[in-house]
């Protein structure tokens, strides 16, 4: 799917000083004002705040963002409200949204603004609060959460007639705004209308400012109830709906699968994947038990130094590039708080990957239309003022401004610590047992570690083991693991753990002010120490070698000339005079025996995407089993139903989110949330394409299909 470059709006001012958009020749908000244009068109023309109040979770769909006029008060209007509902998720789509400096301009934040400050009544601290979470601009669904969580604002840019057939939510309010629809007709369109229902919770309501003929009609003939309502401003009437259908679609199995009114829940992992999941779901409401056989957290590759986190560039906008872009934006609005409050070690202020053409590049950039706020293209010179390395030693290079590293376990543990998870260490789940609607978690010996509504397998490759909850049940996941080796060393001459006195990998006066990338990585730690890694062997499981985690000085060459190729220092050793080949043999052999390590493994699926969501149910993996083995014409009419991840049935109260890979520490923010979404019946952070690319029922799917 191609994700079309996202075009900023040109906002000025009219001649009354209201926001107007030259695009669309037309204001943001009526003359009369934005806050009072909001409070009656949208807030009470859906209820509210009355529909919210005593409800757990509440679910607004906004056509059109504009200024976030109509979010701000909302958002105010919760704040204000004693009987708020427990959660407000605003979802809100904008083909246009505006540059963060626009944003403050209008909102008046900036003190030296030209234009007047609108007149929202709102507290000191949310304009400035949804500036500080403005994402930078790419066709993805943006997640920006405020007061600690109780409040999600998911920004969709792009074209709505895209995103309305790609959301995943129940709305209970529809704010259908937008131009007017002789400046605007794809706001308005039939198309539009006919993709709310399956948008709509049952009662949902809607409003608009608008009583064009095209829109009373668009809602009456896709299961509205319309009535006019008095207008605002000067205008004598608006539109008011309700959605009563006459016939209601039955939810996919995905759907289905969800427990909304669940309050514990068991994850089994304390790795990246189950921490994130544990403070995802406790996010939520949910009492989470964690459980792990190790004697200590982050006991697998979540236990290295350091990782990186960092988005993706590609030549196409397939699921891959798509979900590890999304993912990135996501880990960093999770981690930069608590990486600047120096919660969780590290840096994110920025990751250098290498390219080699330089025109190329900039090409890709201005097709894909990426912001620079994502990702920038620099030349040779400009990656060697950032890196801090001699300009020889540099090359073109992708800059990722909010990339950078942390300390995984440090992440892990601060995950953890959130409130409504209890965490229980040195428990092997040997067997999961259903108890009515219940699950339980038990050891070897039968003995119950924990009891909950819901389990989640966040256990790496061990995963399938727990997921064969029937007899002879294979997913078809087909997980490899592979084994990663990371070495380390002292800068300054001396190795940090080999013998003493020994050199340093490179001549480097200095270390690089950024982690560098490009068929490995190179992280400059606060302690001196260059991180380098990670070797990546597929793993032979009946190979004695293959659960060896003993480090390899084959595997220190490796990363060792990784470091030399990232940091240039091979280049800049042979062409010393005081270097022939053999002192450089030398300096290598000693700095592979100077060099600390640390080996772990990682779990991969075949399309090196992640497992996330609902596990199938036995009795379908054994229908999928049966359907691969007939001819494919044979087997075409029986598999529809299983043709696609959404409809094919779930074991109730099984989840897993898994294969993680290479970019766990990127992905798992993101898929925790996926699942959360998914267990809770919450509005999803990604479009119905990812959430099938990652479904842990996809490989059901394409054997049904006679794909796999």
């Amino acid at each position: 799917m191609k994700t079309a470059p996202i075009i900023p709006a040109t906002i000025t001012f009219d001649d009354e000083g209201v926001p107007f958009a030259l695009a669309f020749g037309d204001r943001y908000h009526a003359r009369a004002g934005a806050a009072a244009q909001a409070e009656h068109v949208f807030l009470r023309g859906n209820g509210l705040p009355a529909r919210w109040q005593g409800r757990p979770r509440f679910v607004i769909l906004e056509t059109g963002f504009g200024l976030g006029n109509n979010f701000l008060a909302t958002w105010a209007a919760w704040r204000r409200d004693a009987a708020r509902c427990g959660r407000l998720h605003f979802v809100s789509i904008e083909k246009h949204p505006p540059r963060k400096e626009d944003l403050a301009r209008v909102h008046g934040v900036q003190a030296a603004s030209p234009a007047p400050a609108p007149d929202l009544d709102l507290p000191a601290d949310l304009t400035p609060s949804l500036l500080a979470a403005w994402p930078p601009l790419t066709g993805d669904l943006h997640r920006l959460c405020f007061d600690d969580g109780r409040v999600e604002l998911l920004l969709a840019l792009g074209d709505v007639a895209h995103w309305l057939r790609r959301l995943q939510l129940q709305a209970d309010a529809l704010y259908l705004d937008g131009f007017a629809p002789e400046r605007n007709p794809e706001m308005w369109s039939e198309g539009l209308f006919a993709a709310l229902p399956r948008l709509c919770a049952a009662g949902a309501t809607a409003a608009t400012w608008s009583v064009a003929r095209p829109v009373r009609e668009g809602l009456a003939q896709h299961g509205f109830a319309v009535e006019r309502a008095p207008g605002f401003a000067g205008k004598r009437e608006m539109t008011v709906a309700r959605f009563a259908p006459r016939h209601r679609a039955v939810p996919s199995a995905r759907q289905q699968a969800a427990l909304p009114l669940a309050h514990e829940a068991i994850v089994i992992g304390a790795g990246i994947a189950g921490a994130a999941t544990a403070h995802a779901l406790a996010e939520q409401g949910l009492q989470v038990t964690v459980l792990d056989a190790a004697a200590e957290v982050a006991s697998g590759a979540s236990g290295n130094p350091a990782a990186l986190v960092r988005g993706l560039v590609s030549r196409d906008e397939g699921a891959h590039a798509r979900w590890h872009r999304a993912a990135a934006l996501e880990a960093r609005r999770l981690m930069a708080p608590w990486v600047r409050t120096g919660q969780v070690p590290g840096s994110l202020n920025g990751v250098l990957h290498f390219g080699d053409d330089l025109a190329d590049m900039h090409r890709r950039a201005a097709a894909a239309g990426w912001p620079g706020d994502y990702v920038q293209v620099l030349d040779a010179a400009a990656a060697a003022q950032l890196s801090g390395l001699p300009a020889s030693a540099s090359a073109p290079a992708w800059f990722f401004p909010g990339g950078g590293w942390l300390d995984p376990t440090a992440l892990v543990r601060q995950l953890l610590a959130r409130a409504g998870v209890t965490l229980k260490l040195r428990c092997h789940v040997a067997a999961l047992k259903r108890q009515g609607s219940r699950w339980r978690a038990c050891g070897p010996d039968g003995a119950v570690h924990a009891e909950a509504d819901l389990v989640v397998l966040a256990n790496a490759a061990d995963a399938a083991r727990l997921a064969s909850v029937g007899p002879s049940v294979d997913h078809g996941w087909n997980l490899s693991r592979s084994r990663g080796q990371v070495s380390w060393w002292a800068a300054g001459g001396r190795g940090s753990g080999g013998t003493h006195g020994r050199p340093a990998p490179t001549d480097l006066s200095q270390l690089p002010r950024l982690p560098l990338a490009r068929n490995g990585y190179v992280i400059p730690l606060p302690d001196g120490r260059l991180l380098c890694g990670a070797t990546q062997t597929l793993v032979d499981e009946s190979a004695s070698a293959g659960t060896d985690a003993r480090p390899q000085a084959a595997d220190h060459a490796h990363n060792l000339a990784v470091l030399q190729r990232l940091t240039g220092s091979a280049q800049r050793g042979a062409d010393a005079p005081e270097h022939d080949g053999r002192a450089g043999a030398l300096l290598s052999d000693a700095a592979i025996g100077a060099a600390c390590g640390r080996v772990a493994w990682r779990c991969h699926t075949a399309d090196r995407l992640p497992l996330i969501g609902p596990l199938a149910a036995a009795a379908v993996v054994a229908t999928a089993d049966a359907l691969a083995k007939q001819p494919l014409t044979a087997q075409a009419q029986p598999a529809t139903h299983l043709a696609q991840p959404r409809h094919v049935p779930r074991e109730p109260g099984l989840f897993v989110l898994s294969a993680l890979g290479s970019r766990g520490i990127t992905s798992a923010a993101l898929g925790a949330r996926v699942l959360a979404g998914l267990i809770c019946g919450a509005p999803l952070p990604v479009d119905t394409d990812l959430l099938d690319a990652t479904d842990a029922a996809r490989h059901i799917s394409r054997r049904a299909r006679g794909r796999e």
